[in-house]
């Protein structure tokens, strides 16, 4: 290799290790002190950077913020939930994407509880990056109770926007949390459940096979 690859190879994974210590830092912030919005100051200290090298690297704490999010998702399991969605079969769609979102919160459910408290309590204390997770979230209820239409497996009665309101409610990290931590449900058994609720909420009851002529 030639010396100036060499040491542009050394320089991008220089850089790679730093951001890496950044957000590895935001997540021990969240952990440590879950009360406590997290300081840039105190993030620079543990990742063992200055300010200037985080405002260099995300531009700004909403930069950050949205960037910690993004490498939560690709770090819990974002690849699962892209192709649990992408299902042909509507209930697939609801069951399996379910269940992927929710492990996706259920392997970091510390983060997301603080991330959750730190957007009730001040918006702009985690930079909007908890509602950019929610906007997306709404856009897949959206998809998601469409698709149960266009297939049919809506339960009589009941609307889209009632779907979607029935869906936005049992995906919230809210009700896995609940689950966990209000009535002591792992977080296998509590997705069981939420995937179960989900799909006696908003789907028709399946049809029973038809019975076997005697004579077949």
């Amino acid at each position: 290799m030639a010396p100036r690859k060499y040491e542009q190879v050394l320089r991008a994974e220089a850089a790679e290790d730093t951001r890496r210590r950044i957000l590895d830092a935001v997540g021990q912030c969240l952990r440590e002190a879950p009360t406590e919005q997290p300081s840039l100051g105190r993030v620079a200290e543990l990742a063992k950077v200055s300010r200037s090298t985080i405002y260099a690297d995300f531009g700004s704490r909403s930069g950050l913020f949205d960037a910690f999010v993004v490498d939560l998702w690709q770090r819990t399991g974002v690849g699962e939930l892209g192709r649990a969605v992408a299902a042909a079969d509507a209930r697939d769609h609801l069951r399996e994407g379910i269940r992927a979102a929710s492990r996706m919160k259920g392997q970091e459910l510390a983060v997301y509880r603080v991330l959750h408290a730190m957007d009730r309590l001040d918006p702009e204390s985690a930079g909007g990056a908890v509602r950019h997770m929610e906007t997306d979230r709404r856009a897949g209820m959206q998809s998601l109770a469409e698709h149960l239409e266009r297939e049919g497996e809506l339960r009589d009665g009941l609307t889209l926007d009632e779907a979607i309101d029935a869906l936005w409610v049992l995906t919230s990290f809210e009700s896995l949390d609940l689950l966990v931590t209000g009535r002591g449900r792992t977080v296998d058994e509590a997705i069981d459940t939420l995937v179960d609720m989900a799909e006696r909420a908003v789907c028709r009851t399946p049809r029973a096979p038809a019975a076997r002529s005697r004579s077949a």
